[in-house]
Order: C-alpha cells, then sequence, then structure tokens
C-alpha cells in the first residue's frame, strides 16, 4: 500500500469506525465526579472488569489480580514455575501422580491454617466446577504428609501451570456455606477483603496473617469504570492511582500529561474473528480465507492501535516465544485474491455488491464486547472491510458471555476476541480446551483437525520431549493454513501511572497487580 493510499485508508478505517459504532458502546453508566479521590493511604486501580458476584470460577481474576488470594503455585516474568502457596512438587516416575507440598506457616485472613487438607477444599470444588482443571483428567485428588497429591487417568504435562490459574485460587474453608456456596472471600494473600460493593467496587487492606514482608502499600481499593476514556479521566485528575486498559486515544493525550507516566507490556493475547465452521459458507475453507485476506491487519493496527507492530501475522504473538513461528509465510491483505477465492466458491455479487449464493445473500452477524475498548472499533472496521469483498456484516456490540454462550448453543456466526493465551503460563492446555473435540468457547467452533490433535495430545502427555517443538510448529500450521479463527491484531497492555506511587510493573500474565511491590513516591 502506497502511503498516500494508506492515510486514506486509515481516514476511512476510522470515520467507518466511529460510524458504525452502536451508540450503547459509547456509553457509561458511571462519571469521573461521582467518584471519590483518591485517598491520601489507599492505592486506587480502575479497570473495565465488574465483579460479576464473588465466584472463584467468574471473578477470581480480580482477588488473584488484587493479591487477596493465592495459587498452589506462582510464575515468574518468563513464565516459569516458583513457589505460591506451595513450596515445592514433584512428579512420579509414571507421570501420573504429582505432590504439591505445602508452604509452612501459611494462615487465611480468618486466622485459619492453609495445609493440605484445607486447600483441598478449594481445589476439589475447583474439580467440580467447569475450568482448567477438568482439562487434566484427574481421578483423585487427597492430602497426604502435607502434600495436595493429584492422581492422573494418563500423564499431562501441563499440569503444574493449571495450577496457577486464579480458578484454582485456595480460599478458608469458611468462605463456603453448608452447601459449598462461596458467601465470602477469605484468602491467604498479603491483602484481605475490607468490603465489596458488587458490582462496581471492593476495598482491601494489609492482612496481619501474611508470613512475607510487609509491603509499602497498605491499602488498596479496585473500582470497575467501563469506558476507556473515564478512567483516562480518573487517572488524568489524580482519581486513580492505576488505570488500566486503555484506548489508543487517551493513550496519546496522556502522554502529554503532567503527574501521569505510562507503563506499557506486550501480552501473550491475539484479538481474532471467531467462525463458525458449521456455517453453509464459513465450513468452505477458501472462504475462511478469503475473510482473512480481506482484513487489514496493518491498517488497523496503525489506524485504531497507532502500533503498526501490533497487526497480526500469526495467531501467536511474539510475546509466547516457545509458539510464535517466526519462519512461517505471514497473513497477509489481499482484496482482489479474497474476491477471486469467494468466486471460485460459487458467490457471485447482487445489485448491491454484496454475494449470493444459493439463493442465499451472503449476510452474517458479528458479536463483540465492551470490555476491551478496541473490540467494538476493531469490528466496525471489519465491518467495512467484509463490505468491500462482498461480505455484508452486521455487528452487535454487547457482554463477553455473549460469545461463549453462542459457541454453545451453536448460534454464533462471527465472534470478534481477545484471547489471552497466558491464562496458564504454558498455553498448551488453552490450545486443548480451544481446539480440540471441535474447539471450545474462546477459540475454534464446529472445526476439527485430527493432525493437530495428534500434536496437542503429545503436548500434553510430554510423550516426545524432543519433538515439542516440532509439535508447537504443526499446530500454528494447521490452524494458519485452516483458520478456524482468523488473527487481526496483537495486544499490548498500557496502564497510566500516578506520579504518587513507583516500581510500577506489568505482570505478562496477567496475574496480578503487584500492588504488595509498589512504593509511595517520596
Amino acid at each position: 500500500m502506497r502511503p498516500a493510499d494508506d492515510r486514506f485508508f486509515t481516514r476511512r478505517l476510522i470515520a467507518a469506525a466511529l460510524l458504525a459504532l452502536p451508540l450503547a458502546a459509547l456509553a457509561d453508566p458511571g462519571h469521573v465526579h461521582e467518584l471519590t479521590p483518591a485517598s491520601a493511604d489507599t492505592l486506587t486501580v480502575v479497570g473495565p472488569w465488574e465483579l460479576t458476584g464473588i465466584e472463584p470460577s467468574r471473578s477470581g481474576f480480580m482477588f488473584t489480580r488484587m493479591e487477596v488470594t493465592q495459587t498452589l503455585l506462582d510464575v515468574d516474568d518468563a513464565g516459569h514455575l516458583r513457589a505460591g502457596a506451595a513450596s515445592s512438587w514433584e512428579v512420579s516416575s509414571d507421570q501420573r501422580e504429582w505432590r504439591f507440598f505445602i508452604r509452612q506457616g501459611n494462615r487465611f485472613h480468618d486466622g485459619s491454617p492453609l495445609t493440605a487438607n484445607t486447600a483441598l477444599v478449594s481445589l476439589r470444588r475447583a474439580l467440580k466446577t467447569p475450568g482448567v482443571l477438568q482439562l487434566a483428567g484427574i481421578t483423585e485428588l487427597y492430602a497426604e504428609r502435607g502434600a495436595v497429591v493429584v492422581r492422573l487417568r494418563k500423564p499431562f504435562a501441563p499440569l503444574p501451570f493449571l495450577f496457577t490459574q486464579y480458578s484454582t485460587q485456595l480460599l478458608a474453608p469458611s468462605s463456603f456455606n453448608a452447601t459449598g456456596r462461596v458467601t465470602a472471600i477469605v484468602g491467604s494473600g498479603p491483602y484481605r477483603i475490607k468490603s465489596i460493593t458488587l458490582p462496581q467496587m471492593f476495598e482491601t487492606e494489609f492482612a496481619d496473617t501474611w508470613n512475607g514482608d510487609a509491603p509499602a502499600v497498605r491499602r488498596a481499593r479496585y473500582i470497575s469504570v467501563s469506558r476507556a476514556e473515564t478512567r483516562a479521566l480518573m487517572a488524568q485528575s489524580r482519581q486513580a492511582d492505576l488505570a488500566f486498559t486503555l484506548d489508543p486515544p487517551s493513550i496519546r493525550r496522556l502522554q502529554r500529561q503532567q503527574g501521569v507516566s505510562l507503563v506499557a507490556q506486550n501480552l501473550p493475547r491475539t484479538t481474532f474473528l471467531k467462525l463458525n465452521a458449521a456455517h453453509p459458507f464459513l465450513r468452505d475453507e477458501r472462504v475462511r480465507q478469503a475473510i482473512s485476506l480481506g482484513v487489514e491487519r496493518d491498517g488497523i493496527a496503525r489506524a485504531l492501535l497507532r502500533d503498526a507492530d501490533l497487526g497480526a501475522t500469526q495467531l501467536f504473538p511474539p510475546a509466547l516465544a516457545q509458539w510464535h513461528q517466526t519462519t512461517m509465510a505471514p497473513l497477509r491483505t489481499d482484496p482482489a485474491a479474497a474476491r477471486a477465492l469467494l468466486q471460485q466458491a460459487g458467490f457471485a455479487p447482487g445489485a448491491d455488491g454484496i454475494l449470493w449464493r444459493d439463493g442465499r445473500r451472503f449476510a452474517i452477524t458479528l458479536y463483540t464486547f465492551v470490555d476491551r475498548p478496541e473490540l467494538p472499533l476493531i469490528a466496525s472496521a471489519i465491518q467495512e472491510e467484509m463490505r468491500q469483498i462482498g461480505i455484508a456484516v452486521r455487528v452487535i456490540v454487547g457482554n463477553s458471555s455473549d460469545i461463549p454462550a453462542g459457541h454453545r448453543s451453536g448460534s454464533l456466526e462471527m465472534g470478534l476476541v481477545a484471547r489471552n493465551f497466558g491464562t496458564t503460563p504454558d498455553p498448551t492446555a488453552t490450545m486443548v480446551g480451544d481446539y480440540t473435540n471441535g474447539g471450545g468457547d474462546w477459540g475454534a467452533m464446529n472445526w476439527h483437525d485430527a493432525a493437530l490433535d495428534a500434536a496437542l495430545a503429545r503436548l500434553s502427555t510430554g510423550e516426545a520431549p524432543g519433538a515439542q517443538n516440532a509439535d508447537r510448529a504443526a499446530v500454528a500450521a494447521r490452524l494458519q493454513a485452516s483458520l478456524p479463527v482468523i488473527p487481526v491484531v496483537w495486544y499490548r497492555q498500557t496502564i497510566a501511572v500516578s506520579s504518587r506511587v513507583r516500581n510500577v510493573s506489568i505482570d505478562a500474565f496477567e496475574r496480578s497487580y503487584r500492588i504488595s511491590d509498589i512504593k509511595w513516591h517520596p
């Protein structure tokens, strides 16, 4: 694309995105002036995520991020396992029994000890709840000589990484009522819950039960603010110390704002189109390839994200170093080639330029959500790009729950999602859940590939350790060729940081806001 054409594309893309964006996506029930200023001794964090309840499988990620709860294991910035509530771990020679030895001296916020037996209360409950533990084939879960013992039906090499995920967080037995329902969040991290106001806010304070170093920040609060512009204004007006998930216009404005700095980190997250491969049109691989060829990734990255480096050339971003394939042919944009493929697939244009086949107009509904502020804009840009190749796309901006609900009911045709491949630091388990057996809520839909299944099976059992790189490459290649999901852009997290604080860093795996590491600025 020539520079002049690129400038024209940028203007057209932004105009189309803003004009097509439903007004509901711009609405924000909260206003900056309705929220109290940051307290002198309280760190205020704002983000887009509401607390839909206190059930760990749903909102548990916020309790680990705010360091209220712990998991058995943790990871460092490179994704290597390290101790959490468990001080060490080991696996049997047949790879079917794992032992996680609980660190001595840990206590829950109610003063009760964190032992292998008390940890089992949460872990057995997590095993019965839809979540990552169901991927492992666990047959037994019990305590023995200070260790949580996990028995497996067959070897599952990524098992320890599952115990870093928020749905496996450990709560005191007093957190549950007689029926096993969570009625309170009593964790074992450096902070305890002081108050919760669902769905918008909760406050924490330092827990004197913590047996680690005492943090400089003794009190913190999280506030859910849906609109990115509002979050940025809160940082600008010093009503927030950390503001997460900013939109590009706000980032540009804050770059010129005194009293606020920006911290950025590439994350293992990819925004992609999720396609229903059982759809009469989308089951044709040529059609999926045509849609991919019609997506102007570099233009979207440059015009909407203001970062040309974020155009996704493949599903796995460079932040996922073991899975990113540097030698694989990149995805490209070629609308003419897209139209030719669609013609080969039997489509012909109607009077308005939209394609028809077998008496049916190529009109499709695309769902996305507002939790990540860039998604509605990207969806509207894609709507215009698909029109250019003859596909009519209707965009519906709703809730993130619409995507998995549509997957399960079979009604979803196309969804624009941002998938975090660092949900577990080794994404093997995530990939198994997303792409085998016809797909998963945040991956493929009604799509199956035997070669990919075989490669993921070898990775999950660890049966061919010397071939792991080849198997990861095979998975990437099959996804690039068949395109059950179509990568659009990668992701860079940028947060606004108040001048009141220092020593702020971003966890690439989004497990923690690292509040206990933050210092007040002198």
